[in-house]
Parts: structure tokens; sequence; C-alpha cells
């Protein structure tokens, strides 16, 4: 089966920096046809495209995971901080937008908390290596909730 709109690829995936550093790997599943649930210049190199397809690409800064947004750095008292989490650890917050937001806890430092709300590799220029490792047609829900259910997709 081709890679085309309403189909559900798996694919084998290895992101590394443009020098080779390793920075993620696994398995993902994602809806295919502009459902944004991958980014966009992979999406575009895998249309048409088999179980078994291995492509790597380049992808600049806007093409991955976009420019670092500095206004989500943020600093809070240590005593506005939850109990229990740590540096690498995540809070929910409000973004700038008044969408909700992820924060990475990045540092404690004496009585403040430094927070980063930007994904840990915006601002990086990628190295995105994949194998496609099955291609099938997406279910009407999945369709409807516009992403993959169950493997390596989401679960409800």
């Amino acid at each position: 089966m081709n890679i085309t709109k309403d189909t559900a690829v798996t694919i084998s995936y290895k992101v590394t920096d443009l020098k080779g550093k390793p920075l993620d790997a696994g398995h993902v599943a994602y809806l295919h046809g502009g459902y944004d649930n991958i980014f966009p210049k992979v999406e575009a190199a895998l249309e048409g495209q088999t179980t078994g397809h291995a492509a790597t690409l380049e992808l600049a800064v806007d093409d991955a995971f976009g420019p670092r947004d500095e206004s989500l750095v943020r600093t809070i008292p240590k005593s506005e901080f939850p109990p229990g989490v740590k540096v690498g650890g995540q809070l929910r917050g409000v973004g700038n937008d008044g969408q909700p937001q992820v924060f990475n806890v990045v540092k404690i430092k004496g009585p403040e908390v430094h927070l980063d709300g930007n994904h840990p590799l915006a601002g990086q220029a990628l190295r995105f290596t994949c194998k496609v490792t099955e291609v099938r047609a997406a279910t009407q829900e999945e369709i409807a909730h516009r992403h993959v259910h169950g493997g390596h997709g989401h679960h409800h």
C-alpha cells in the first residue's frame, strides 16, 4: 500500500544534529495527509512511498521545532514551586497566547526555579532519518480524531 492521505504510517526514526550527535530515536505512528502529526517536510518526502522506504532529511530550524522563543523562558519563586518536581521535570502552565503550555524545569538556583516552555530541540537544525515499517488504511475513528490509535500512536 502506498502512503497517501488518510493512511496510518509507522516509522522507525533517528534524530541527530547536523554533526551526527544522536538526539532522539524510536518508533512513531502518524496519520498521513496534513494532520500536523509529523514534520511537513518528512510527510512530503514519504508521500507515495511504501513499507521499507528509507529517507534522510536535513530539517532547517523552521522545518523542525522552530526558533527558540525567549518569552517562554520564565523564573518563578521556589515558594510557588509544586513539591516533588525536580530539574528535568515538567509543569503545566499558560503560554503567551493563553493556551496550555508545558514548561521544562531547567534549573533550581537558590530561591528561584528556571522554566523553559520551548521544545528542547527548538532553535536547532536536525537530521531526520526514518524507515517506513507499516502502512495501512486509517480507520474512520482515527480520521475523525486526526491521529493514529494504538501501537505507536495515541491511546484514549
